[in-house]
């Protein structure tokens, strides 16, 4: 690597193209390597919300980074990749042949081929859309997680064999091609968090688009209601997850990050 390379290759980096789809990009924050640093960092990736903000969630972090020796990468997923102004296809997992956990791994496999990181056991957090996509996720790739927080979701998939993809599990070995691994979900260290004053339901109630199904609505009139039936639901199926009530804060991921931090800090083994 040259010295242009080098000096890119480092601290806040650009916005990288995935290779395996063009459509898609990232942005990372990459240590400075100094002594005694591992050969390859762990790395914490961070999903922007309907907002996209990936940026601004990835410099939230760049002390965390410093301080506790992991990469972190935010991806981007833009507005209308297969139906234009669809902002929430992303969240789902699946649009037509976009598989956008499939997207997301490319990345991290692409970004580990130039950088030193160990992307074998993610650490992974996204708040408001997501979330969705964070909780999701798990269900797919449990074996990929070291850890996750589950950030104010409005939308839950739950494991429910008597309902289809995305409200229940019915169907999900046709839609992904792999079994529900609930045995490999258990050993994933799970929080989810939501603002104690996060309580506007505008956002929540019936409509029409890919955010929304028959049934949704059943899940809770709140974001805290909706979470908190999901922490049980979870514990009903053996899996074993903290549920946190940030004060004070309202649907705002910005205001949420202390407690996701002392949790990853604690899932690394390194709080201090």
């Amino acid at each position: 690597m040259n010295l242009i390379e080098n000096y890119y290759a480092q601290g806040a980096t650009p916005f990288y193209a995935c290779r395996k789809d063009m459509r898609f990009s990232y942005c990372m924050y990459v240590p400075e390597r100094v002594e005694g640093d591992p050969e390859r960092f762990p790395v914490v990736v961070l999903v922007h919300g309907t907002n996209r903000n990936p940026e601004a969630y990835r410099n939230r972090f760049i002390d965390f980074a410093e301080k506790h020796r992991v990469v972190v990468l935010s991806p981007l997923f833009p507005v209308g990749v297969n139906k234009p102004m669809d902002h929430h296809e992303y969240k789902f997992m699946r649009d037509g042949d976009t598989r956008y956990d499939e997207i997301l791994l490319a990345m991290i496999d692409e970004a580990s081929e130039h950088f030193p990181m160990d992307g074998s056991k993610l650490l992974m957090h996204g708040f408001s859309g997501g979330g969705q996509f964070t909780q999701r996720f798990l269900y797919l790739h449990p074996e990929r997680l070291r850890a996750v927080v589950i950030g104010a979701p409005g939308r839950l998939t739950y494991i429910d064999d008597t309902r289809d993809w995305w409200l229940g599990t019915r169907d999900f070995e046709e839609q992904f091609g792999k079994r529900l691994d609930l045995e490999a979900m258990k050993q994933v260290d799970i929080m989810m968090l939501v603002g104690d004053e996060d309580v506007e339901t505008w956002e929540l109630g019936a409509g029409t688009g890919s955010n929304w199904v028959p049934g949704v609505e059943d899940q809770g009139d709140t974001r805290i209601e909706r979470l908190t039936r999901y922490h049980q639901h979870l514990a009903d199926h053996g899996i074993e997850s903290k549920l946190v009530l940030v004060p004070g804060v309202g649907h705002d991921g910005s205001e949420v990050l202390a407690p996701v931090r002392r949790f990853f800090a604690r899932a690394l083994g390194s709080e201090r």
